[in-house]
């Protein structure tokens, strides 16, 4: 009984502290907002020169934030609603088309299948002059959006241009809807496969209705794909994990200073597929919802993931409500894995003297235990349990794409080919690549090689140790034999810059379901997981730790896809 009073002072005694700490921090809002009202209110009324008093207010905002980590953020009115569909919903009123600026003027770059613009016969290519007749020259990213987005069924029109003629359309808006999941399927052999782009709203019940079609193939396997998924809302990825384990199981726990904020997120409602065999695809751009998905299937032993190490957000938002219709998104939380671990990569706490985050070293790094015992660890983000190489393409191909001289070409094969082979394995032939080549011989794709800049870079060293005279003759022999080396380039390189530019004629014919479709038959990690899921005892094996980085970054089994 006397420890039970004693545990109850010390809880109250807690409380009271934190109670006395709560106080002080509000004292010093509340001072701090009065001195930094009035040095406002000074400047405005006293500067030599004239001020922009929202300016002011918006410099003075965005300097205080940028002391804190990137996703905290003011939203003001006038950004509401392109805050809302980038983090909250996947509807929009507008026509559905994508654009982009090459050398100042406005085209069209990709339109989705069965929405207004597809409907009235725009095509990627086409180049937008007017939008409503407002001149798009001169015209910003954002501009461009607020001009094409509008209600459902108010009227739009463009004028653009394509191959010198002049065409004028009317669209109607209509209510632009971008599914969570991009696509879901059977690939061969009985496994299903479902591509999950983002957690916003209503994320969680669409890969339910995937999972449900996918069960009645009764599939052996099913890859959950979130590589590219920069994440979204936290309880979209607590109903997907449910999707997958039994009902009361811990998924993740936020932990906040303010102790409102801690939550501890459990299943609640029976799994869809508690027993089929679950790979999940992370890579860099794997973040947030994204990392809380893939981390507590790996934690539970649920799934095998499979990729690369996943971005390391390991930080919980909330939006509040401000005067004037405007918003704050605050990071009120750091969420834990069922292992009890952390994957936040960077420590915004403790910047360096230049102000930037820098990652956790590995040596502050904890492991953990999985439900079955493996090892896991901490900060970094969520490494898989087979590491796949990932591509990195090639400066000349970076160049290509930035030059968008794939995006020219592929245009121009739409033109000259009114229909394609299979979509799944449509490939462009050698002489197709050839014509590709001589498309470029009038076009600048220059580039500077990593070899190239290392060179300079060595010229310069040299020069500043007065040593150039000695090692100039051996500079210029290397650069003549770089010069030579790149005038191969485009053969050197050609399977890389064949499949980018398969991608971008794809979606000419079959829009972004074709782009994945085509894809599949280089995909390197979905060829592991269909290979991991026909080998039930490779699968096991690396569920018992046999396939997991024991010591952080260094394999001790050799489940890496290399080529």
């Amino acid at each position: 009984m006397k420890k039970v009073k004693i545990g109850i002072l010390l809880f109250s005694i807690g409380l009271l502290s934190l109670t006395f700490a709560f106080k002080e921090d509000l004292f010093l809002v509340s001072k701090n907002l009065d001195v930094f009202a009035s040095l406002y209110k000074e400047i405005n009324i006293n500067y030599v020169e004239e001020t922009n008093p929202t300016d002011l207010m918006r410099i003075g905002i965005d300097a205080m934030l940028e002391g804190l980590d990137p996703y905290t953020e003011y939203i003001p009115e006038s950004e509401i609603e392109d805050y809302k569909l980038k983090y909250v919903s996947t509807q929009y009123g507008g026509i559905g088309a994508g654009t982009l600026f090459i050398e100042g003027k406005l085209f069209v770059n990709e339109v989705s299948e069965g929405n207004p613009a597809n409907k009235q016969g725009v095509k990627p290519g086409d180049q937008i002059v007017k939008i409503n007749g407002i001149d798009t020259k001169g015209k910003d990213r954002n501009q461009i959006s607020q001009l094409l987005r509008g209600p459902k069924g108010s009227s739009l029109s463009l004028v653009i241009i394509r191959d010198g003629a002049v065409l004028n359309k009317t669209i109607v808006r209509e209510e632009i809807k971008q599914p969570n999941v991009s696509y879901s399927g059977i690939l061969d052999n009985q496994i299903g496969y479902i591509r999950l782009d983002k957690f916003l709203e209503n994320s969680g019940q669409e890969v339910a209705n995937a999972l449900e079609n996918i069960n009645k193939e009764k599939p052996k396997g099913i890859i959950l794909d979130l590589r590219n998924n920069g994440g979204g809302i936290l309880q979209e990825a607590v109903k997907i994990v449910n999707l997958f384990v039994d009902k009361n199981i811990l998924v993740v726990t936020q932990k906040g200073r303010n102790p409102e904020k801690t939550i501890a997120y459990k299943t609640v409602n029976q799994p869809v597929s508690p027993q089929v065999p679950l790979i999940v695809l992370v890579n860099g751009s794997s973040a947030s919802a994204s990392e809380i998905v893939a981390g507590a299937l790996q934690d539970l032993d649920r799934a095998i993931i499979i990729g690369q190490r996943s971005y390391g957000k390991g930080l919980v938002q909330q939006t509040f409500n401000l005067p004037y219709n405007s918003l704050v998104k605050v990071t009120v939380a750091k969420y834990y894995t069922p292992s009890g671990r952390c994957i936040q990569a960077l420590d915004y706490a403790h910047k360096n003297q230049n102000g930037q985050a820098e990652k956790f070293a590995d040596s502050v790094m904890k492991a953990y235990n999985t439900k079955t015992g493996r090892t896991v660890y901490n900060g970094n983000g969520v490494y898989p349990d087979v590491f796949i190489v990932p591509i990195k393409y090639s400066p000349i191909t970076i160049s290509l794409i930035s030059k968008n001289l794939l995006f020219d070409y592929a245009n121009s094969y739409k033109k000259a080919n009114k229909e394609i082979a299979n979509v799944k394995t449509f490939q462009l032939s050698d002489a197709d690549y050839t014509q590709f080549v001589n498309s470029l011989a009038d076009k600048d794709y220059s580039y500077t090689s990593r070899t190239e800049r290392l060179l300079s870079d060595l010229r310069t060293e040299a020069e500043n140790e007065n040593k150039l005279a000695a090692v100039k003759g051996d500079l210029e022999e290397l650069k003549s034999k770089m010069l030579s080396a790149k005038k191969t380039d485009l053969i050197t390189h050609k399977t890389e810059i064949r499949r980018v530019l398969e991608t971008q004629i794809i979606s000419r014919y079959y829009f972004e379901k074709g782009k994945i479709e085509q894809a599949f038959q280089y995909d390197k990690e979905i060829l592991q997981a269909k290979t991991l899921l026909n080998n039930q005892q490779q699968m096991l094996a690396i569920l018992k730790g046999d396939g997991l980085y024991k010591t952080i970054g260094t394999p001790v089994k050799s489940f890496t896809l290399e080529n």
